[in-house]
């Protein structure tokens, strides 16, 4: 998969919701029915980052939900990429990037959303090929205001912005042109997670579903 054809990809993705759901799961007993509350609310890419020992069991399980799209996400290295790989990742998500995760993930036929904060770390994913890109960390690299800046001289990448996104700024975020959807947590919480909630995390997700963009 050429950087172009992974950038096509992390595009249609994106463009299924206004949000895609970042996932630190420890119960991977718990998996299939909070993917099936969340894309029943709306919000069918989830992101499942390596995080927790239950990652990858949690990514097989949500791979099996009718109607989700189950990517993985804070890849760090080769190893990852292919472990992400053979549990159903469709896609990944990385902090950052660098040569050898960016091969990896071309080799493996894996759409990769990679994380950049600078203008400098975009223009370099930009020059390989990647017009899609994860702005992180959002909140501290200076926000929506920074995005917007970011976006103006280099107007051909499309973002998705995580890290510190809540539903009170997602909006700033959303109403900027060369964002493309947003990454949050807020729309699974962990107590919610642990007391098996379905209900409370669908209405979350409808609630997510519906910002504008």
């Amino acid at each position: 998969m050429t950087p172009e054809q992974a950038s096509a990809r992390a595009a249609e993705i994106c463009a299924l919701a206004p949000v895609i759901p970042v996932l630190v799961i420890d119960d991977a007993a718990k998996a299939a029915d909070l993917a099936a509350a969340l894309v029943a609310g709306g919000l069918p890419a989830l992101e499942v980052t390596l995080r927790t020992p239950a990652a990858l069991d949690a990514i097989r399980a949500m791979a099996r939900v009718e109607g989700g799209a189950v990517g993985a996400g804070t890849l760090l290295t080769p190893e990852d990429v292919r472990r992400a790989k053979e549990a159903g990742a469709t896609f990944g998500v990385s902090p950052g990037a660098t040569d050898r995760l960016l091969a990896a993930c071309e080799e493996a036929d894996l759409p990769l959303l990679p994380g950049a904060a600078t203008a400098t770390e975009a223009m370099a994913l930009l020059e390989r090929g990647y017009t899609v890109q994860k702005f992180f960390p959002a909140e501290a690299s200076g926000g929506a205001a920074a995005l917007k800046s970011i976006g103006a001289p280099i107007p051909r990448i499309g973002f998705c912005p995580t890290g510190g996104v809540s539903l009170k700024n997602a909006g700033d975020y959303l109403s900027l042109p060369n964002v493309l959807c947003v990454g949050g947590s807020w729309v699974a919480p962990a107590d919610k997670v642990a007391s098996g909630d379905w209900a409370a995390i669908e209405a979350l997700a409808r609630e997510a579903a519906a910002l504008p963009r």
